[in-house]
């Protein structure tokens, strides 16, 4: 039955009503806390030890999880080579790795990412990091290290900021290795190069400091993965880096 005359009055009152109530307010777009440690678009040479060795007695952590297509590689980072661990673990946290990808891939030697692009949202200057030499971190299979580039202007060996790098190479014979090396090797890396595997030749020559704890197979998943000519791989392989600890 049609409402009456009276009915469609208190019905149309109604909707001008609800037509003319103030909507709730929209809550503001949370923003996230800006993450503190030092001005990336300010370090320098000579400025980024001094900064990152305050940042990371203040901002600790051993444990980073990079997080890939393939899978998560877990890696522990080194105490005593604390300028590099400094400067992973302040770019971890501030999102620098998360706009970047493996760029660099060569199957039975390392695979490279962390390498910086023009269209990233992050302000980055390219300071460069002292090299942090220790014996007994060597470039077995597993071992985290930091590229570096112009040798020929670069005669101290500094380190990138960005471009980090996983050992992969093979297994070597003791006569292998130790020609690789270029130097003598310890028992302990002789048995490591023969039975893990490693790249002898860029012990002294690059920084180490961190190695795979979990996630060795990733690595090698990576290695494994077809590459342009330049060793760019094929499909993209980006990357999620995360302080685990």
């Amino acid at each position: 039955m049609a409402p009456s005359f009276f009915g469609r009055l208190v019905i149309g009152l109604a909707l001008l009503a609800a037509c003319n109530q103030t909507p709730p307010p929209t809550a503001a777009p949370k923003t996230k806390p800006p993450v503190p440690g030092p001005d990336l678009a300010t370090l320098t040479d000579s400025a980024a030890p001094a900064a990152l060795l305050a940042y990371g007695r203040q901002y600790p952590g051993s444990e980073v999880l990079i997080k890939t297509r393939l899978g998560n590689i877990r890696v522990r980072l080194y105490d005593d080579t604390p300028i590099h661990k400094a400067n992973f673990l302040l770019l971890a946290r501030k999102g620098v790795f998360d706009e970047t990808m493996f760029n660099r891939v060569v199957k039975d030697f390392a695979v490279q990412g962390g390498q910086t692009y023009a269209a990233r949202t992050i302000r980055l200057k390219r300071y460069r990091l002292p090299p942090e030499f220790r014996a007994e971190h060597f470039h077995r299979k597993g071992a985290l290290g930091m590229a570096r580039y112009d040798d020929e202007k670069n005669p101290g060996k500094l380190s990138s900021n960005t471009d980090f790098y996983f050992v992969v190479g093979s297994t070597l014979a003791p006569n292998q290795s130790q020609a690789m090396a270029g130097r003598r090797l310890t028992p302990a890396q002789t048995k490591a190069y023969a039975t893990v595997g490693g790249v002898p030749s860029l012990d002294g020559q690059y920084t180490v400091f961190g190695e795979v704890i979990e996630g060795q197979d990733v690595v090698d998943k990576i290695a494994n993965e077809p590459v342009e000519s330049d060793k760019w791989p094929v499909t993209d392989i980006p990357m999620k880096v995360e302080v685990v600890r």
